[in-house]
């Protein structure tokens, strides 16, 4: 294994006259300047120089302060610039203020440096104080516009935890479900090439798509039922029938706000059924919460990473191969619950046994 050589711009003055007398001993013993430059970690240049201050004025020459600019010394932006533009970055969106982007990038953040202090700074200059900030580049997660935030906060902090409470006085367990449909051109992976050889994905002519209505629980069980056409009450009422059939505990049912599972014949169906079973309905316009919203992604990334179909029939097989066998992976099914977004619903960790 080798070391890395650490940075020496951020020493003391202390270290760096130490570092001139090694430099000068292992110079006068005869090592080259470029071999003790990348041993103490400084430039080659520094050395040199070092070197001829010391054949100049002897040992005078190793005390002394560094030369060079101090750190920090080039920048545009002082500390309390720098402090004001991260505050109203980590608390605002650009439109918020008045700058036109949907995200911070580079030229929404030059945009901001130039509103506050006048500033015109390059493109390139603003990637690095975002990178000298702790900011990096992320892909963003989608939230829809019409989420109330006050509805949610209210889902985390008071009715889910009501919910959970009821559950456990009730012996009864927590599923969360969600419709999707996989469709015949969904593929999500990449494929190697030359360079400049962008690889092909065939897809075929005629699209098609097959539709699945499942539920998880935070153990990692996992049930789904597939169909044609779009989700009615009765296609609902089948399923909420055949996850009652196979439940061993009260099952306490989260969905969206779909139309369908608040319709009146769904109350009127679990109408004197409360003991066995209840339908709660998570905040509008906020899948981000519902973990099975991340089961939809898994499926829809990996279903065709083996081909894509040529026919209903096979995605049909495809997916009904994938449920079966995620149904035995409760592990994974467990991992969805580490998203941040979802965390909240996670099961609680063990207590350590006591020694």
């Amino acid at each position: 294994m080798t070391l890395p050589i650490l940075d020496t711009r951020g020493e003391s003055d202390d270290v760096f006259n130490a570092l001139r007398r090694r430099a000068i001993a292992a110079l006068e013993a005869g090592h080259k300047g470029v071999v003790v430059a990348a041993i103490l970690g400084v430039t080659a240049e520094t050395v040199s120089r070092w070197w001829s201050a010391y054949q100049a004025d002897g040992p005078a020459s190793l005390t002394g302060r560094r030369s060079g600019r101090p750190v920090g010394s080039g920048r545009l932006l002082d500390d309390e610039q720098a402090a004001r533009l991260q505050q109203l970055i980590d608390s605002n969106t650009p439109d918020k203020l008045g700058i036109a982007s949907a995200l911070w990038t580079r030229r929404a953040v030059r945009d901001l440096i130039k509103n506050q202090t006048g500033l015109a700074l390059p493109i390139r200059t603003v990637g690095e104080y975002l990178g000298r900030w702790g900011y990096t580049p992320q892909k963003p997660f989608r939230k829809a516009r019409k989420q109330d935030p006050v509805a949610v906060q209210e889902w985390l902090q008071k009715t889910y935890p009501e919910i959970v409470k009821r559950a456990a006085a009730e012996g009864g367990e927590i599923h969360w479900g969600d419709e999707m449909g996989v469709r015949s051109t969904c593929h999500s992976g990449r494929g190697y090439a030359r360079r400049g050889q962008t690889p092909e994905l065939v897809v075929g002519g005629s699209r098609f798509s097959v539709n699945m209505i499942s539920t998880i629980t935070n153990q990692g069980k996992v049930q789904f039922m597939t169909y044609q056409g779009t989700m009615n009450s009765g296609l609902f009422l089948v399923f909420l029938a055949q996850l009652l059939a196979d439940a061993r505990k009260k099952v306490f049912l989260i969905v969206d706000n779909l139309s369908v599972h608040v319709s009146r014949e769904v109350n009127l169906w679990l109408a004197g059924k409360e003991g066995r079973i209840e339908v709660f309905t998570l905040p509008k316009y906020a899948p981000e919460r519902n973990p099975d919203e991340y089961l939809n992604c898994d499926v829809k990334g990996n279903i065709n990473s083996d081909g894509l179909p040529n026919s209903r029939e096979e995605l049909h097989g495809k997916l009904e191969s994938f449920m079966t066998k995620l149904a035995g992976l409760p592990q994974r099914v467990i991992s969805y619950f580490k998203h941040k977004f979802i965390a909240y619903a996670a099961a609680p960790s063990p207590e350590p046994a006591l020694a």
